[in-house]
């Protein structure tokens, strides 16, 4: 059975049940039999574990896990405890750290601490093999976590979506822009970031909307 939060079982049930999903959990099982894939199986799903789906309150975007060993846990832009924060996540810390002055330094790149707070992190695509970045996309993840996308659109209200990058930008389409707040800008990647992720603010103007909608703002 799939490890998620109970609240997740029937907004996920039908998708579990489709064909494209069965074809998709086919292939997951024999590349874990076959190579080395991240993350750890009992870890694939962990967003929906650690964010049930009646505390979903941000969505952050990602496109595929992290390919090196032991640094993915199934949430994104995460890593485990023990591991070097990755340069997007240095980015992501550096612009939070300027966007809510007197925010604590992060002394570990583990976003659980967020995921408990209603902050769910997905990836488009939730698993990899070693040292392959997107050898797993384009086999239904993207379907199954479309889908995800749509469903806490199309049922719950006020939730933030933050989209970095071109890749998450485009996901923008399955959200009903009426009754959520979509918050955008360049990847934080050292590749991208100083074109627009800097000064882009998404951790102040996401908390500015939960309270304006009588949620808790997240401790970032």
């Amino acid at each position: 059975m799939v490890k998620i939060a109970e609240s997740w079982r029937p907004v996920l049930a039908d998708e579990f049940e489709k064909p494209y999903f069965q074809r998709l959990i086919a292939f997951v099982k024999g590349e874990y039999a076959t190579a080395t894939v991240y993350p750890a199986g009992s870890q694939i799903f962990h967003a929906f574990e650690a964010t049930p789906f009646d505390k979903v309150k941000v969505v952050i975007l990602g496109q595929d896990p992290y390919h090196g060993k032991n640094q993915a846990h199934g949430l994104s832009f995460s890593v485990q405890d023990g591991q070097r924060t990755p340069p997007s996540l240095v980015n992501i810390f550096k612009e939070l750290q300027a966007d809510i002055p007197g925010t604590p330094p992060p002394t570990n790149g583990n976003l659980d601490r967020w995921a408990e707070q209603g902050v769910l992190l997905l990836n488009a695509t939730l698993t990899v093999r070693a040292t392959e970045p997107a050898s797993h996309q384009k086999k239904g993840w993207e379907e199954f976590t479309d889908e995800v996308i749509r469903k806490v659109s199309n049922e719950k209200k006020h939730v933030v979506f933050i989209l970095w990058g071109a890749y998450a930008g485009k996901k923008s389409e399955l959200i009903d822009e009426r009754k959520h707040l979509i918050i955008k800008s360049v990847h934080p990647s050292p590749y991208a970031a100083d074109k627009g992720f800097f000064g882009s603010k998404p951790f102040s103007k996401a908390n500015v909307w939960l309270v304006e909608h009588g949620m808790t703002p997240v401790k970032w």
